[in-house]
C-alpha cells in the first residue's frame, strides 16, 4: 500500500511550519487511552503557543474502533495488509478472475485476523469493545487494503473515527485523521502487462511441474512398495518350491525302493509258489502209491 513521502512531507512542513508541530503533537496524543485523550489535549495546548494552541484544542477524541486501528498500526502489524492490497491491485489490472478470488479469501481471513488483534490490544488498554467497534475495526482494516488513500490515514496512527471501503470521498480523509493526513505515493511503474501474464503463466507452469512431479514420486513410491511385497511373494513361493521338489524326489526314491522290494517279493512268492505245487505233485503221487488194505 502506497505510504507518504519525505518530499510530501518536507513540502507540507514548509508550507505549514505549524502542521509538523501538531502531528508531533497529535502522535503523542493519540497513543493515550481515549479516557486520557481530553485532559492530555487540553494541556498540550495550553502549554503551547498560538495559533498552534488553538489546533491542538481542535483535536478529537478517537472512537472505541480508530483507536484500537491506531494501536494496530503503531504496533506495526499492518504490513502484511498492506502487501495484499499491492497483489490485488496487480490482479486486478491483469484481470486475473483467479488470482483475485484467491487473494479476496486471503483479505477476508486476514481482516478478521487483524480485527481480533486490534480489538484485543484496544481491551489491554481498558477500552471496551463491543460487537459493533470490532465490525468497524474490521471495515477500517478491509478499507485500508482495498483504498490506498485510506491506508495512508490509517498507517498515521492518528484516526479519529473509523473508514469503510466505498463510503468515503478523498476529502473525508481530513476530518478521519487527528492532524495532517499524509501524501500518497504513486505505485513504482510495474512490468508490462504482457511480462507480467509471461511471468504468471511461467509461475504457474512451474508450480504444475512442481505437483506433476510429485504426483510421480508418490506413484514410484507407491510401486517400489508394491514391487518390495511381490517379490517378497516370489521368494516364499520359489522357497515353498524347492522344499516341495526336495518332498517329491524324497517320496519318488521311497517309491522306486518299495517297487524294487515288490519285484523282489513277487520273484520269492513265484518261487515259493512254484515248490510248494510240486511238493504237491509229490505229496499226490505219494498218496497214490500206498496199497490199498
Amino acid at each position: 500500500m502506497p505510504q507518504p513521502t519525505d518530499g510530501d512531507g518536507a513540502a507540507a512542513a514548509e508550507a505549514d511550519p505549524d502542521g509538523a508541530d501538531l502531528d508531533a503533537v497529535a502522535d503523542d496524543l493519540y497513543g493515550l487511552p481515549p479516557a486520557e485523550f481530553t485532559g492530555a489535549r487540553n494541556a498540550r495546548a495550553a502549554a503551547s503557543r498560538a495559533p498552534l494552541s488553538k489546533r491542538i484544542a481542535a483535536l478529537r477524541k478517537p472512537v472505541a474502533a480508530a483507536f484500537a486501528v491506531n494501536l494496530l498500526a503503531r504496533d506495526g502489524q499492518l504490513g502484511e495488509a498492506l502487501e495484499l492490497s499491492a497483489a490485488l491491485r496487480e490482479a486486478q489490472d491483469d484481470l486475473d478472475a483467479a488470482e483475485l478470488s484467491r487473494l479476496g479469501g486471503q483479505r477476508r481471513a486476514l481482516v478478521g485476523a487483524l480485527a481480533a488483534r486490534a480489538a484485543d490490544l484496544a481491551a489491554s488498554q481498558g477500552v471496551a469493545v463491543s460487537a459493533a467497534t470490532k465490525d468497524a475495526i474490521a471495515k477500517t482494516i478491509n478499507a485500508a487494503v482495498m483504498d490506498a488513500g485510506a491506508a495512508a490515514a490509517v498507517m498515521t496512527g492518528r484516526l479519529v473515527a473509523p473508514l469503510e471501503a466505498g463510503a468515503f470521498e478523498p476529502a473525508d480523509l481530513d476530518a478521519a485523521v487527528g492532524g495532517s493526513v499524509p501524501g500518497i505515493v504513486a505505485p513504482p511503474p510495474r512490468d508490462d502487462l504482457a511480462q507480467r501474464r509471461a511471468r504468471r503463466a511461467a509461475e504457474k507452469a512451474a508450480r504444475e511441474a512442481d505437483r506433476a512431479a510429485s504426483e510421480a514420486e508418490r506413484e514410484a513410491a507407491r510401486a517400489g512398495a508394491a514391487r518390495a511385497s511381490a517379490q517378497e511373494r516370489v521368494d516364499h513361493l520359489d522357497e515353498r518350491a524347492a522344499e516341495l521338489r526336495r518332498d517329491l524326489d524324497r517320496v519318488e526314491a521311497e517309491a522306486e525302493s518299495a517297487r524294487q522290494k515288490l519285484a523282489d517279493l513277487e520273484r520269492r512268492a513265484s518261487a515259493a509258489a512254484s515248490r510248494a505245487g510240486e511238493a504237491r505233485r509229490q505229496a499226490d503221487a505219494a498218496q497214490r502209491d500206498v496199497p490199498a488194505e
